[in-house]
């Protein structure tokens, strides 16, 4: 019941979707708020079975109303319940519901200092899904005393202060133990600040029939292991290398052989059959003592690249490419050939200087440089990573893949994917360049674009959070290898 569905919605879909269960007979009249209650109830139960003292803490919505019901739940189970209310209930169900707990004569307290003391859960069911503006006054206050009481909470539908479309937050936001979304999953939860503020995020879609989400297309879906599975499942078993595919990796100036390093390493981990790293003449030196396996050659300029391209499956260009006329002159030639192509790192930054439409690539920005391809400040792409990403696409073509917590990948088709894999550990230098390996070693060995952008995105976070099981700090690029390669044997690991 509480395993997360594949399709996320807006805060504008799930209202809809509300509205037509509440048009069928059995969830109509207070029923649907009753099961969102008792659901949020028996997860209370279940993740914290010796807690005895509660607070319930609700607002003026249909959001309070679904904290009323578990509020009265609990406390015929006898529980030591309270209640902080923050505003009178405005719509009819949810007035309903405090009446009852009214009725009980269950206890009603104020904000104040180290009100939680007593407390074992707190329940947060003050703003649901709908908010659009900064908190203030004493929601705020509220959301303040919640986030220093150290108690667990538990956060009915979203956090109070985040966004559910974005995953913004509202000036503060509760940072939730758990929250627990009913009927549809909103993408804001997902992405941005979203993971860290719902902490473990579980759902109910309260038993609502399939029918109801007919014609209600999903803004955008979960990439999981299922789907990776299908994908590679495609791939042939190689005769010989020469069946594997053959990538070449463009990149390395002077300083940043690591960055064109990992990006092969990882191509040869997803079963590449033949890695090529054309680098700069300066650093061709460095080559021969650390990578046996992948070849490299100096490039001097565009005229020394051409007779690789002619033998290629696919290229990555970017990592640690450098901005310079050197890298320029390469990345217009890649740019004048059909073969498909991973934009990466500084790549991206030459691109963001003559901006070019193509539909064969696959452009992999983290935000900074989605921020220099869109020509705004990066804290806008944070702000709204959905709008940012389909910007990129309209304005760029093919595939693109926005790099960050809750990484989108939007398809050249229109479609979007969300990769939930991964952790902070992630967040050091060579990842994404081991990213671009990825998604390069699988267009190398025929997966089409969209394919590898799904697969290389979920198989790279994936990794990270396989290798993260012996650390998350400190975790370094290197350390996905292995479990790259376990992973494209068989994606179900992740749940091992």
């Amino acid at each position: 019941m509480y395993r997360l569905p594949q399709e996320l919605y807006t805060v504008a879909q799930g209202r809809e979707l509300d509205q037509r269960a509440l048009g069928m007979p059995e969830f109509a009249g207070g029923k649907l708020m009753g099961l969102a209650g008792n659901e949020a109830f028996n997860v209370l139960k279940d993740l914290w079975p010796t807690a005895r003292s509660i607070t319930v803490c609700c607002g003026p919505g249909n959001n309070g109303g679904d904290g009323f019901v578990l509020a009265a739940l609990a406390f015929m189970h006898g529980f030591d319940v309270n209640l902080v209310k923050f505003g009178d209930p405005k719509y009819k169900h949810a007035k309903d519901a405090f009446k009852k707990v009214k009725n009980y004569g269950i206890r009603q307290i104020s904000i104040k200092p180290a009100m939680f003391k007593e407390t074992d859960v707190i329940v947060d069911a003050i703003v649901g899904t709908g908010l659009t503006r900064n908190l203030d006054g004493l929601v705020l206050k509220g959301v303040q005393e919640i986030n220093r009481s150290g108690k667990p909470v538990l956060s009915l539908d979203i956090p109070t202060g985040l966004d559910s479309d974005t995953g913004r937050i509202w000036s503060d936001a509760i940072s939730a133990t758990v929250t627990i979304s009913f009927i549809s999953l909103k993408l804001g939860a997902l992405i941005a600040n979203g993971v860290r503020t719902c902490g473990h995020l579980l759902f109910s879609d309260l038993n609502v029939p399939q029918s109801l989400f007919h014609s209600m297309e999903p803004i955008c879906r979960r990439i999981d292991a299922s789907l990776v599975t299908k994908k590679i499942s495609s791939l042939k078993e190689p005769q010989h290398k020469g069946d594997a595919g053959r990538l070449l990796v463009i990149g390395g100036s002077p300083g940043m052989s690591g960055a064109a390093y990992l990006a092969g390493q990882a191509a040869l981990r997803t079963g590449a059959g033949a890695v090529t790293v054309l680098t700069h003449p300066d650093q061709l030196y460095y080559w021969s003592a650390f990578a046996p396996e992948i070849m490299v050659h100096a490039i001097r300029d565009c005229r020394d690249l051409e007779p690789y391209l002619k033998t290629a499956t696919a290229v990555v260009i970017g990592p640690g490419l450098g901005v310079n006329n050197w890298s320029k002159s390469l990345m217009a030639t890649v740019l004048e050939n059909q073969l498909p192509t991973v934009v990466d790192a500084d790549a991206l930054n030459i691109l963001s200087a003559n901006k070019v439409y193509k539909d064969n690539w696959i452009l992999t920005p983290h935000p900074g440089e989605a921020a220099r391809l869109l020509g705004m400040p990066s804290a806008e792409v944070q702000s709204d990573r959905l709008t940012a990403v389909t910007k990129i696409w309209k304005q760029y073509g093919g595939h693109v893949v926005l790099k960050g917590v809750g990484t989108l990948v939007h398809l050249k088709n229109g479609d979007m994917y969300l990769c939930d894999q991964g952790n902070f550990g992630m967040a050091s230098a060579g990842m994404g360049d081991v990213l671009a390996g990825t998604i390069g070693g699988l267009l190398a060995q025929g997966l089409i674009g969209s394919s590898a952008s799904l697969c290389g995105t979920w198989i790279h976070s994936a990794a990270g959070d396989i290798a993260a099981k012996q650390g998350v700090r400190g975790m370094i690029a290197s350390d996905l290898f292995p479990c790259i390669r376990h992973l494209m044997d068989n994606p179900s690991l992740i749940h091992e």
